[in-house]
């Protein structure tokens, strides 16, 4: 069975106030890691780290086989940051982005302080925080097969897990408006179709020579494979509040990954999908969640949430159920579709308490599991 590791960004913020709080090095501080990079070191899952704000910090888990493991990593890492941020005077907050203004403060790293420099304020103003699933491959040609085939249903794992729905003190009308802020990057969003490991490896040779990026680690897409693992990196989720949220999108994302590894291995094409409906899919995904349509990932045209999501589940169900996780996904899409996605948890919030602190705080203690 694949193994799966999740990487978890999570906020620093302010039990009280909800504003979110430069400490990233004193938080880090008893990990012996006050610095961080994308795609620096070789440590595979255990550890908190630096991200690209001092506002923010990020966990990963070890690589793992099962659902219930994960969701017992998830929650003890989620524990141990959240101790470390208190002795250090703050919470953590499973949220997309800051839903109070905030101005960054970028990570004492050299290469953030590049990142920075070149890219100005879409760097040094960017605080958000997202979800990012290591699905484990058996090669670089698997990989990138994965990647073809998964591409389009990545706009659905968006809307399950969009959980940004304020920043800057406001509304912002969008479900995840993390997805948006993404798009200040050279390269995000979804991808073209590659073809071969070869036609993977010329594109990043090709963005590289346009001396625009740094280095490999920009390649912000929704998802790639990764350079440091052997794994497929799904990067579309917003962090998830709810640690149970975070796993249905890790099996999903398995789930994905397995489906596409045998459909290539049985010659069945890729979906020719234009990049160009992908994004559109993206930006509907990330304006409504699942309160919406969704576009068909076949016909990209308009179509109930809910026809969308059972469409996912039969076209990953034969992997599901080799793998154990088919209830899991089932009841897990059940209760976010029943209880509304983080987005929606934090407006219901602002709704009963009229005040986007309480919104942080019960984030925060959602986060910790203590609701």
């Amino acid at each position: 069975m694949r193994t799966v590791g999740v990487e978890e960004e999570l906020l620093l913020v302010d039990g009280s106030t909800g504003v979110a709080m430069a400490l990233a090095p004193h938080v880090l501080r008893p990990f012996g890691d006050e610095v961080g990079d994308d795609d620096d070191g070789e440590e595979v899952g255990g550890s908190v780290v630096a991200e690209l704000q001092r506002e923010q910090i990020e966990t990963d888990t070890p690589p793992l086989e099962s659902m219930a493991e994960l969701a017992a990593e998830l929650r003890s890492w989620r524990r141990t940051a959240d101790l470390a941020a208190r002795a250090a005077g703050a919470r953590v907050a499973a949220l997309a982005i800051a839903p109070l203004p905030v101005q960054p403060t970028t990570a004492p790293n050299a290469r953030y302080e590049q990142m920075v420099e070149r890219f100005g304020m879409s760097a040094s103003d960017l605080l958000i925080c997202g979800q990012h699933v290591h699905v484990q491959v058996d090669s670089a040609d698997e990989a990138v097969a994965v990647l073809d085939r998964i591409r389009v249903w990545l706009p659905t794992l968006l809307a399950i897990s969009a959980n940004s729905p304020f920043a800057h003190g406001r509304d912002t009308s969008y479900a995840s408006y993390r997805a948006r802020a993404l798009t200040r990057w050279p390269l995000s969003g979804p991808t073209d179709l590659y073809g071969s490991a070869q036609a993977y490896e010329q594109m990043i040779a090709d963005a590289l020579a346009t001396e625009v990026l740094l280095d490999d680690g920009m390649l912000y897409f929704d998802a790639r494979a990764s350079r440091r693992f052997p794994t497929v990196e799904v990067r579309a989720a917003d962090i998830c509040q709810d640690v149970s949220d975070a796993v249905l999108i890790a099996a999903l994302c398995r789930g994905l990954v397995e489906t596409a590894a045998r459909d290539w291995t049985a010659g069945h094409p890729a979906p020719p999908a234009p990049t160009r409906m992908l994004r559109l899919a993206s930006w509907q995904a990330s304006r409504h969640g699942l309160e919406e349509n969704l576009l068909d990932p076949d016909s990209h045209r308009p179509r109930p949430a809910g026809e969308v999501l059972a469409a996912l589940v039969a076209h990953v169900r034969p992997a599901l159920e080799d793998s154990g996780d088919l209830d899991l996904v089932r009841d897990g899409l059940a209760h976010v579709t029943e209880r509304g996605t983080g987005a929606r948890l934090q407006r219901d919030t602002l709704e009963r308490n009229g005040d986007l602190a309480e919104v942080v705080a019960a984030a925060a203690r959602r986060t910790a599991g203590q609701e």
